[in-house]
């Protein structure tokens, strides 16, 4: 007999329903590996967390008393209690999402950007359980228990308390929704007690050292970390408590360091509690403070993680960065990592120092870039520096700058290279009323010069004494002329969302845009909108519709933030293109062989913790044209790489008009698996079909096209 199933032989019983809090039918498949024991006022879950040990939490049933009676972990048979009496607590800021007013009103208002709801009347409301009934359900080696009905404002919904086998994790979500339209909103969670029995709270501080307070309670503070992560040390052991790296934070321009979490006594509308958890900055750090969309009636997770060890709080935090890797994007054999849409202003910055002479400095971000394995980065300056539309004098020096800094900063390891958000002539001549011409980025393989104006009498391109060829450019043939003859590509910026509005649907019937150098848009995990089981679903929506337009167009992973020192919150804003190439071309020679790869749409993209090793239709690699023949089924092979627990794989297909969506549940995996699917599909009449993959916290990744032909 399996060892677990020997232990938990139990699970298959029935569970009595108690008089105080009725407990539902339990939902189980045979292969569960997590235990479920009920007893009095009672429910206990087990489950084995890959080491030999289990874990264990031991809830209350009773109302008026602490939920979480025991969070433990029985190793080598002895039962070590880490923690004991918290309650899961979640405060919960409402405001409306607004329209600026002149935005057009067939425009979603939940794709705003440019929006503070911070700004207008909002209320922050305490999440309260009022315990009526309890559910069990388990598939595979994961098991959730639901307990009805927590409510904070106009949210309503289920606390879900979930357990993965395989995985030191228990995730707390209260899953809510509201019930008033275009709403927005924020979340604070962690865990509170009227008793604390942790002794300290520990976190890595924004400079990598560890800080430990023994001062638990002390009036509470919001506190900046590295690693999104806050720890309760006990005697036993820990428990770290950190957010989904990605998915809780609202995409901004800024990435610095908010104080996402927080500890002590009375925080907020906590009085008379000692506690510690995760938190959002109500202002977000900026003019512009997104928080999350709420659409009526969709479910919000709002996720919080607790991670068990018996060991210390450096321990606790090093066991929670393996779901992340350290924060660094994994090596993967035949790939490098590509990211894009940086504004550094490093030609102004470069300019200034070198005005003043002395020695030269390096910006924090080539640390970074490095510690991230971020290996090569496609700036985009001048974009509220320098001088861009200046006719040649400004313009050429901040050029040679740029040309020169990404030089300096280049080595066998980290590639800069030179680009902008160039938002001139390759816009559609008809735009509406109000209607944003769009922003674009340019890529070229090597340092180009050229200027955004000529006037009749100039030549588009001359000999230039100390720049050489240098291109001029006053029109929308001529940005055509100068991308073909310098092998360059361009892309839509944000498409559909900030100041690409409309793009890049408002030109999809330009040459330009059926041009080849036209690869697509760029994806970024905005607007917020944690309603959707995906990151990102405004771009991954425009995938499939340029995919059915016809066009043969991929899409690339975007950061869009300005600026950057070593303090701040990067890695949960990051996304990153793995690109098939065998190592990082070096400055001097040109970096050809990367627009190649996004041209070949030979890449994926990820938010780090979903790699996809391999997707193939009939042996054919993403970015590959096939022929439909006359096989009456496709063979769709993926292979992938995960450490938060899956959720799902979706093969998505289209014929030029619908949209076709195959979703393979995960429920049975674990946490840091590598597997291989082959997956028999018919795409009788398709001519596209690429994959994503996400896991529970939000995380994922997804291919480029295969193209599918009569």
């Amino acid at each position: 007999m399996n060892i677990w199933r020997s232990i938990f032989l139990g699970v298959l019983l029935p569970i009595p329903a108690l008089a105080q809090v009725p407990v539902d039918r339990l939902d189980f498949t045979p292969d569960l590996q997590v235990g479920v024991e009920v007893e009095g006022e009672s429910l206990t879950l087990s489950w084995p967390m890959g080491d030999g040990n289990l874990g264990q939490m031991l809830l209350n049933l009773k109302p008026g008393q602490p939920l979480i009676q025991r969070l433990a972990v029985v190793e080598e048979g002895t039962t070590k209690v880490l923690l004991k009496e918290v309650d899961p607590a979640f405060l919960v800021t409402t405001g409306i999402r607004q329209s600026p007013p002149d935005r057009p009103e067939s425009m979603s208002v939940f794709n705003v950007f440019f929006d503070s709801p911070a700004d207008r009347p909002h209320k922050t409301d305490r999440a309260k359980l009022d315990l009526k009934k309890v559910r069990v359900t388990g598939k595979g080696g994961r098991a959730s228990i639901k307990l009805s009905t927590i409510s904070a404002g106009s949210f309503s919904g289920d606390l879900v308390l979930s357990v993965y086998s395989g995985s030191r994790l228990v995730q707390v979500e209260a899953q809510m929704a509201t019930n008033v339209d275009n709403v927005a909103y924020f979340y604070d969670a962690g865990l509170i007690s009227e008793k604390p029995t942790w002794t300290k709270v520990a976190w890595y501080d924004t400079e990598g050292q560890l800080q430990r307070s023994a001062a638990i309670d002390a009036p509470a503070e919001p506190e900046a970390v590295r690693y999104r992560t806050i720890v309760a040390e006990s005697n036993s052991g820990s428990v770290a408590l950190f957010p989904p790296p990605h998915r809780f934070f609202s995409p901004r321009d800024s990435t610095d360091n908010l104080k996402t979490t927080w500890h002590g006594r009375d925080y907020d509308l906590l009085k008379g509690f000692v506690g510690l958890g995760i938190r959002q900055a109500k202002t977000g750090g900026g003019r512009f403070s997104p928080w999350y969309n709420a659409r009526n009636g969709l479910r919000q997770p709002m996720t919080l993680f607790l991670l068990l060890t018996t060991q210390n709080a450096a321990q606790a935090v090093a066991e929670s960065q393996r779901y992340t890797h350290g924060d660094r994007f994994p090596n993967l054999p035949g790939h490098i990592t590509f990211t894009s849409h940086w504004h550094m202003a490093i030609a102004d910055a470069a300019m200034k120092e070198l005005a003043k002479g002395g020695p030269r400095s390096t910006p924090d971000f080539v640390k970074m870039f490095k510690d991230m394995n971020a290996q090569s980065v496609h700036l985009a300056e001048f974009h509220g520096d320098g001088h861009p539309q200046d006719p040649g004098p400004l313009r050429l020096p901040e050029l040679e700058a740029m040309h020169d800094e990404c030089k300096r900063l280049s080595d066998n390891n980290l590639l800069f290279m030179p680009g902008e958000e160039a938002n001139v002539y390759l816009q559609n001549d008809h735009r509406q009323k109000n209607e944003p011409a769009g922003h674009w980025l340019y890529f070229f393989p090597k340092p180009v010069y050229w200027i955004m104006k000529r006037t009749s009498d100039e030549p588009f391109v001359e000999a230039h004494p100390k720049y050489g060829k240098v291109y001029r450019v006053g029109s929308k043939a001529d940005m055509i002329n100068l991308l073909i003859a310098e092998g360059g590509l361009a892309w839509t910026a944000h498409a559909r969302i900030k100041s690409s509005n409309w793009t890049p649907d408002a030109y999809k019937s330009e040459d330009f845009f059926k041009a080849s150098f036209w690869l697509g848009a760029a994806w970024k995990a905005m607007p917020a909108d944690p309603g959707y089981d995906k990151l990102g679903d405004r771009v991954l929506g425009l995938f499939d519709d340029m995919n059915n337009w016809g066009a043969h167009k991929q899409v690339l992973g975007e950061v869009d933030v300005f600026k950057l020192d070593h303090t701040h919150e990067l890695y949960g804003h990051m996304n990153v293109n793995y690109l098939r190439l065998s190592s990082v071309p070096k400055f001097e020679d040109g970096w050809k062989p990367i627009l190649d790869a996004l041209r070949g749409g030979e890449f994926f993209v990820t938010t780090g913790e979903v790699l996809i090793r391999d997707f193939t239709v009939d042996g054919n690699q993403s970015g590959a044209t096939i022929k439909r023949g006359k096989r009456p089924e496709n063979q769709i092979h993926i292979s992938l790489d995960w450490t938060f627990p899956m959720n799902y794989v979706e093969v998505i297909s289209g014929d030029g008009q619908a949209v076709y969506r195959d979703r393979i549940k995960l429920l049975k995996t674990g946490a840091f698996v590598q597997e291989s699917k082959t997956i028999s599909l018919n795409l009788a009449g398709r001519t596209w079909v690429r994959v994503e993959a996400w896991d529970i916290a939000g995380n994922g990744a997804f291919s480029q096209p295969v193209w599918i032909e009569p």
